[in-house]
């Protein structure tokens, strides 16, 4: 699939591969991370992404698989199906643990039943066959060893190790007693020597013991004696011994016969096992890369969405530095891109990722670019990258170049994926130019897709009037003189070539005569692609500032919203508030008239009484009517300076709401009302003590609280809205469910193409809370609902 050979070591695979078998816990599975070569098979390829993106999925919001012993039990399965021999207590220990795991790994999977549908497959129709683990329990311990009561007759012979064993230390302590108690013994208590106990006896005394001489001291002064009582039960306990081991090979030979029936059966589980292992490898390392599952196709196109090289990806995580994404389309229209651009500007880097991603992709791995990224299937893969001159077949670089090129264009169908880095080069450029245009004209021609790297202006040329070739570059800040490292596509990129060599600190004189020496046109060129980057980049910050700026509004029109929503809500309140107030005024100026008139009538109309009581009735007026009125701070001018500073609370007049001075303006005041903002007159709020205020504050947020926990439902619908701020809805009903203890929430997003529903589940899933996801009932929306659960 790919040419030359070496072409996946250049574009970095073999590292990939490497990387994941690190992950590996066996050696089964490090031979199948050695295997994993590209696909072209859409089923194949569409099989392998899944199982890896369940198990990324697995290891980030399940419990750990149980993988503690994956053990190698294929070459003892091989073993065991030879007649004759048998396995030995090792052997079927670790036989034993890997069966308990293999066991362990399919109950997981069968009680998550349905949950990965693609991790289920590789242990399909695969049954549990508890009789081997029962056999070789019945015969094997904890420790790995044969139980002593395997069979009778070993049961027996271990009765009598232990009673010989037993006896013959009795006699040679008795022994060792009677020599120490007539001094014959030297310092020191019984010891081994050759495998049997021994008594240490001086020199001078060891004819007075009857016995057999194991060994002697250095000096010659000690003599090691068996006693000759002690050494005939001695000679009993070995002859037991070698009974028991010619019995524990009866009882492996046995079960060992018990179990090659099986054998097919363990090679089975052994294969699970590599699986498994391979495929947890690859998630292992695709959560390192933030690896994502892109959309599979099975046209000859990739269109990748935030893309970025793992392995540049992986180095920069150490320095704390971050990998500038890439986004390129490739595809029936734009078929080949020529990119151009200055030296280090990453032109290289951006054919290598697009090259890498690729064949990982078709590698059935995940790769680190956003899951919207749409990858096709190549059939070959064509690459010339960096030097490859042959001493051995006489070839020079520009010879290497050329003899790609001439496979490339005699091979290369609509199906191929060519990367070609600084083609044309290693030439003179006065021919390496036209050849090089002529072999990107026959690609063309053929439909090949593919990334080129360039300097050569032809070739830009060539691009900008052709249709199906595409120019490109990479950004370059010219006032900083640094690469941007930001693929554009569109328009060409200039080689900043004078630019770069003044940065450097190249002689004036040099740079002058050079520009002298370089044809006008040519220069004019440049100058022009110059300026075009400049205008790229200015557009590039523009679009960043008027990206910020539309986030910047969205959020202010939705305070406005929530605002305009408070003072709708509360409009009612406000209203029939003051009506009770009203009502109030005008039953207490009631009770003040009657009791005027009553008392006129009482002093027979005396004009001294009339006046008092018409004095006392306009008095309880205007005392009644008072304590409705607006405070006199409200018949300040709006030029007035009023004691009211940033932090201080403040009390709308007309109302009950209290507020705090977030900012102030000359005739304005900017005031929060926990989350809501609204600005008043100056002449309608009145400074209030802090202290009463935070008082108010919390209980008014006490019975917030009660209220939201009586109103709130966790339910919330989404359809209509944009990624982002459904996000957002999400996350304050997560939040608000999470705190009042609800066990789930209702998701209401439409199916739609199933994007809105892609990017919740992802952001799901990096939710804590959340412990799992699935669809409503098909005949209640199906797909269009998402049930959050929340531990």
């Amino acid at each position: 699939m790919t040419y030359p050979d070496n072409a996946i070591e250049k574009l970095g695979f073999a590292d990939i591969k490497t990387l994941i078998a690190s992950k590996c816990l066996s050696e089964a599975g490090k031979e199948l991370v050695g295997r994993i070569q590209p696909q072209t098979r859409f089923d194949q390829i569409d099989k392998f992404l899944r199982q890896a993106a369940e198990f990324k999925d697995l290891l980030e919001n399940d419990a750990p698989l149980p993988v503690d012993h994956l053990y190698p039990i294929r070459p003892l399965a091989e073993k065991a199906r030879v007649v004759g021999t048998f396995l030995s207590e090792e052997e079927f220990f670790y036989v034993l643990l890997s069966l308990k795991t293999v066991f362990a790994i399919i109950r997981y999977f069968n009680e998550r039943n349905g949950q990965y549908p693609n991790l289920e497959a590789l242990f399909e129709h695969l049954p549990i066959e508890k009789d081997i683990v029962v056999a070789i329990e019945r015969v094997i311990d904890a420790k790995g060893k044969v139980k002593p009561n395997a069979s009778s007759t070993l049961a027996e012979i271990n009765s009598g190790i232990a009673k010989a064993e037993q006896e013959a230390r009795k006699r040679i302590d008795q022994v060792f007693r009677t020599a120490q108690q007539n001094g014959w013994t030297a310092d020191g208590n019984l010891t081994v020597r050759d495998g049997r106990l021994c008594i240490p006896i001086l020199a001078e005394s060891k004819r007075k013991i009857k016995g057999w001489i194991h060994d002697e001291s250095a000096t010659g002064q000690t003599a090691y004696i068996e006693p000759e009582e002690v050494f005939h039960l001695n000679n009993k306990v070995r002859d037991l011994e070698f009974e028991k081991r010619r019995e524990i090979v009866r009882i492996l030979t046995a079960l060992t016969d018990e179990l090659r029936p099986h054998v097919p059966l363990l090679i089975d589980y052994h294969h699970l096992m590599s699986k498994v292992d391979f495929v947890r490898a690859k998630a292992l390392f695709a959560t390192d890369i933030e690896g994502n599952m892109p959309e599979l196709s099975k046209d000859a196109s990739t269109s990748m969405v935030n893309a970025r090289h793992p392995l540049l990806l992986l180095n920069f995580r150490s320095t704390k530095q971050t990998v500038v994404p890439l986004n390129v389309k490739i595809d029936s229209q734009d078929r080949i891109i020529v990119v151009s651009g200055p030296n280090a500007g990453g032109k290289s880097v951006c054919m290598k990722t697009i090259g890498l991603l690729q064949l990982m992709v078709q590698a059935g791995l995940l790769i680190p670019a956003d899951p919207t990224s749409r990858i096709g299937i190549f059939r070959q893969v064509f690459a010339d990258i960096g030097d490859d001159q042959s001493i051995e077949s006489d070839l020079s670089t520009y010879s290497a170049h050329l003899s790609k090129m001439k496979y490339f264009s005699e091979h290369a169908d609509a199906k191929t994926l060519v990367l070609i880095d600084e083609f044309g080069t290693g030439t003179d450029p006065l021919f390496g130019g036209p050849i090089a245009e002529a072999v990107l004209e026959m690609l063309h021609r053929k439909g090949a897709r593919g990334v080129v790297t360039t300097h050569y202006s032809n070739l830009k040329v060539f691009a900008s009037n052709t249709d199906g070739v595409e120019n490109a570059s990479m950004l370059f800040d010219n006032l900083a003189m640094r690469p941007l490292y930001i693929l554009q596509t569109g328009k060409p990129g200039s080689s900043y070539a004078f630019e770069i060599a003044q940065k450097i600190g190249l002689s004036g004189d040099i740079l002058k005569a050079a520009k002298q020496k370089i044809g006008v046109q040519q220069k004019k060129v440049d100058t022009l692609l110059v300026d075009l980057e400049r205008d790229k980049k200015e557009i590039h910050d523009a679009k960043i500032a008027i990206g910020q700026k539309e986030k910047q509004l969205a959020r202010l029109k939705e305070e406005n919203e929530t605002l305009q929503t408070y003072l709708e809500e509360n409009k009612k309140t406000i209203i029939s508030k003051a009506r009770e107030e009203a009502r109030e005024i005008i039953r207490n100026a009631n009770k003040l008239v009657e009791n005027t008139i009553s008392g006129i009538r009482e002093s027979q109309a005396d004009k001294e009484k009339t006046k008092a009581l018409r004095k006392q009735l306009s008095e309880g007026l205007n005392r009644n009517i008072g304590n409705h009125e607006q405070p006199e701070a409200s018949k300040r001018s709006p030029q007035e300076p009023v004691a009211i500073q940033v932090g201080d609370w403040v009390k709308i007049l007309g109302t009950d709401n209290e507020a705090q001075v977030i900012s102030t303006a000359k005739n304005n005041v900017v005031l929060a009302m926990g989350d809501l903002r609204t600005v008043q007159k100056w002449n309608n709020v009145v400074r209030i003590d802090k202290k009463h205020a935070q008082t108010r504050s919390r209980q008014t947020h006490h019975g917030k609280i009660t209220d939201d926990v009586a109103n709130f439902r966790p339910e919330v619908d989404v359809r209509g809205m944009r990624t982002e701020a459904a996000l957002y809805q999400i996350e304050k009903y997560l939040d608000k469910a999470v705190m009042m203890g609800f066990p789930s929430l209702k998701i209401v997003h439409g199916k739609g193409d199933g994007i809105l529903r892609k990017f919740i589940r992802e952001y799901l899933r990096k939710y804590g809370e959340v412990t799992r996801m699935e669809d409503e009932h098909a005949d209640r929306g199906g797909e269009g609902i998402t049930y959050a659960y929340l531990d």
